[in-house]
């Protein structure tokens, strides 16, 4: 049975956690690879509604693990709030959570915090949940591994060694950073506040190599899209991990991967939260952002609007490996009368190999025919709109790789498969 990676073709956004939730259904684990809780993946299902930041969508299905790989940094307290929320909306939970994580304490929040706010207008747009800092620390060798929470003697010691070599470094570059908890505090917060998930730690490697062994349908979702990809997205507005269909083995858990199919989930138009430029952004936006709900899931911020980006989106296509892709949310398109694609760009740089939002460019824009009728009920592609399917197909031209789902809408049934 096939290995699917989830995965964005834009800025995030995208509507990655429908199609988790919708592929979940057949899936035996349903595993995030990278990133924290930094930013949410939003699903609606007969559970109810649900804004996710670090359990895998995959959650709701009863007979699904759900898998935190060693990739990602977990954010202690709010994880055990989110389990106790869909708990609490009647689902059943079945975690393993790596040892190989790293912990994202409130100190990073802090300094994710007091960094913002020292570079002013400057800033990188974080959400300042302290993801930047969690993975700066991992990668100076001083993170703290979820792993550590079962041998507290270990916790302690390797707490009180990150802060003898962090705190003089936040106290000199942030006057006004005021932290004084001990490592013996922290220690005692962490195993409290754990208490509810720290049963679940483990070796994720193990009972994924038996289920990929047993031909088992395992489903891996990644957090953000190509655009905010460390190394290969818009730099310095980017995140701190990979976001991309390539670390999916090693993030997971199971570095030898070789997925069947590598879905790039892209939106039906642009959209984009923080810092960074839209190259397809509408002069009129308020409008059109209220209807379609586009305000980010973590911070509630609203999101910048533009039209279908043809070129970001295939280059977040490509750098994904994608096999096929999903469109979501063209659903908010009905009633659209300025209705276009950008095909090209015009300027300086237009074939700028780091990311294509990084320079001055001008849009060259394609004019598409808009559609009146509510789709929302559509089940299937021919039930669409001739103006809607035209939309759809012009995208998969231009994309190069075959659109085999389309969301007329963000509850589970509201898919049309091709």
């Amino acid at each position: 049975m096939p290995s699917i990676v989830v995965v964005g073709a834009n800025w995030g956004d995208e509507g990655k956690g429908r199609i988790v939730d919708f592929l979940a259904v057949d899936a035996a684990a349903s595993i995030r690879f990278q990133g924290g809780n930094n930013a949410g993946h939003t699903v609606v299902n007969d559970f109810g509604t649900f804004k996710l930041h670090q359990l895998p969508s995959g959650i709701f299905n009863p007979d699904c693990i759900a898998v935190l790989g060693p990739g990602m940094v977990i954010s202690p307290a709010a994880l055990s709030e989110e389990i106790a929320e869909v708990k609490a909306a009647g689902v059943s939970v079945k975690l393993h959570i790596s040892d190989r994580a790293t912990l994202c304490l409130p100190l990073h929040a802090l300094e994710d915090t007091l960094e913002e706010e020292r570079l002013g207008d400057a800033a990188y747009g974080s959400t300042r949940q302290g993801i930047a800092p969690a993975y700066g620390d991992r990668v100076m060798k001083k993170g703290i591994l979820v792993g550590w929470l079962m041998q507290p003697e270990v916790l302690l010691e390797r707490i009180q060694f990150m802060l003898d070599w962090k705190m003089p470094q936040l106290k000199a570059l942030y006057p006004s950073c005021n932290f004084s908890q001990s490592a013996e505090e922290m220690t005692a917060w962490l195993l409290e506040v754990t208490a509810p998930w720290r049963e679940f730690i483990c070796n994720v490697t193990e009972p994924l190599k038996v289920m990929q062994s047993n031909q088992a349908n395992l489903l891996f979702e990644a957090q953000l899209g190509a655009g905010r990809d460390l190394i290969y997205g818009e730099y310095p507005w980017t995140t701190s991990s990979n976001v991309t269909a390539a670390y999916a083995g090693i993030g997971s858990g199971l570095p030898a991967l070789r997925p069947e199919r590598i879905i790039a989930v892209a939106k039906a138009f642009s959209s984009s939260v923080g810092t960074g430029t839209l190259v397809t952004a509408m002069e009129e936006q308020d409008n059109f952002r209220e209807a379609s709900n586009e305000y980010g899931a973590v911070t509630g911020r609203p999101r910048d609007m533009g039209y279908f980006d043809a070129v970001a989106t295939r280059n977040g296509v490509e750098l994904q490996a994608a096999t096929e892709i999903a469109l979501t949310k063209i659903d908010c398109l009905t009633g659209m009368k300025d209705l276009k694609i950008c095909v090209s760009y015009a300027g300086e740089h237009t074939q700028n190999p780091i990311w294509p939002q990084t320079a001055a460019l001008t849009p060259i824009y394609e004019e598409m025919q808009g559609w009146s009728e509510d789709i929302t009920a559509c089940r299937t592609f021919a039930s669409l709109p001739q103006a809607a399917q035209a939309y759809v197909l012009r995208i998969e031209a231009l994309m190069g790789v075959p659109i085999k789902m389309v969301s007329v809408g963000p509850e589970r049934g509201q898919m049309i498969l091709r």
